[in-house]
């Protein structure tokens, strides 16, 4: 299997801006990406791979847990 190739300017922008983000801002920035794509209704998109509501609140909920986990240096949330 090949690898895609990569627009020389979407590597640029991830490598200079993207990469020096803070774990929250990447995730924030990864949430308006995908509400931007699902709300386009892009043909390459098939509705089967959409986040439902409840899909969006089990990662944003797994992903706070996360990152208090390794804000507060315990690893057990529960």
């Amino acid at each position: 299997m090949t690898t895609p190739q990569i627009d020389p300017t979407v590597e640029d922008i991830y490598q200079n801006i993207v990469d020096n983000l803070s774990f929250g801002d990447r995730l924030r920035l990864a949430v308006l990406i995908l509400n931007d794509l699902t709300q386009q209704n892009v043909a390459v998109i098939d509705a089967s791979d959409t986040w439902t509501e409840q899909d969006q609140l089990d990662l944003a909920s797994f992903s706070l847990q996360h990152a208090n986990a390794l804000f507060s240096g315990e690893e057990d949330m529960t």
